[in-house]
């Protein structure tokens, strides 16, 4: 098929490069425009810019894919298809049947489960035992259209946001690659939605990761893992942010029943023990100011920690 792609991300690279190699013909590859990144504020290729110019595919950023002109340039390449994995804009209903096939959107859920921005980690944050990616048949709505397929992956006990990120990342290419396949062959019966069991997926930012160490255990645990490697979760040390990178659920100290959500309750070589508004946590591995991620045995031979000491702004 002569394809129009539509993605930004890391997450869209694998779909981009799926659909080449299974022999579509990708005319056009439409990301959002470069950011300025780092302290230098240099400009910054999207990770598809950055494949789509290795592959030899012309690249367009439109800053609003909704202007007149963006919607002829587009319709000007006569594709099948568009498919649209992580691109970051509203598509008008021009764009959205312009093709033959319409446009197919790869979305990191089991849909109509998690429809939003950030399907991946809240799936972890929220204890899920399983995750996926859908494809669907895009409408106007956010995450609304007709499902296509869909495939199913089993979270581990210790799932991150980043490595199911780069599950279903694998998972959704070869997916997008089986929907081209069965569209054209006419062998996908389109299946309705109906309404979502979850919240809102909402978008993630630096805030949500500060730990409240009234919260259970067992959430705090699931948001450290959900938010790793970004935003990642934190809380406050000897007036310093330490983030928290892996820490697992434990009971309570023994004797420790008036210690307050925040308070250390043990310290051993290798970590420590946190108490929680339910059960404890037992620190395993965390990051300091200018120090690379460390595991609490390494931290804990430079900065002694003692049992009635506090974490965060309890």
């Amino acid at each position: 098929m002569r394809v129009i792609f539509m993605g930004t991300p890391d997450f869209s690279v694998g779909t981009l490069e799926a659909l080449l190699e299974a022999g579509h013909e990708v005319v056009l590859a439409v990301t959002q425009p470069d950011k300025p990144k780092g302290r230098g504020k240099e400009m910054q290729f999207p990770p598809v810019k950055e494949t789509a110019l290795r592959h030899g595919i012309e690249v367009y950023q439109p800053r609003r894919i909704r202007e007149k002109e963006c919607i002829e340039k587009l319709a000007a390449y006569q594709a099948d298809i568009m498919v649209v994995i992580a691109f970051g804009q509203i598509l008008p209903k021009e764009i959205l049947e312009m093709t033959p096939y319409g446009c197919v959107n790869v979305h990191a859920s089991l849909l109509p489960k998690y429809r939003g921005a950030a399907p991946i980690q809240w799936a972890v944050i929220n204890g899920e035992k399983e995750s996926g990616v859908t494809t669907m048949q895009m409408d106007e709505g956010l995450d609304t259209g007709d499902m296509l397929l869909k495939t199913t992956i089993v979270l581990d006990e210790k799932e991150t946001g980043g490595s199911l990120h780069d599950k279903l990342s694998d998972a959704g290419a070869k997916l997008c690659v089986e929907t081209l396949k069965r569209l054209e062959e006419g062998s996908i019966q389109p299946e309705k939605q109906g309404e979502s069991p979850t919240e809102y997926a909402r978008m993630l930012n630096k805030a949500m990761g500060a730990i409240d160490w009234n919260q259970d255990a067992v959430s705090i645990e699931r948001l450290i893992r959900g938010i790793n490697p970004w935003p990642s979760a934190y809380t406050t040390w000897d007036n310093k942010t330490m983030k928290i990178w892996d820490a697992d659920v434990t009971e309570d100290v023994p004797g420790t029943e008036d210690a307050g959500p925040g308070e250390i309750t043990a310290v051993s070589k290798k970590d420590f023990t946190i108490k929680t508004g339910e059960k404890s946590l037992v620190i395993r591995e965390l990051q300091i100011p200018g120090k690379k991620r460390m595991d609490a045995g390494a931290f804990l031979r430079g900065y002694p920690l003692e049992a009635g000491m506090s974490l965060g702004e309890n």
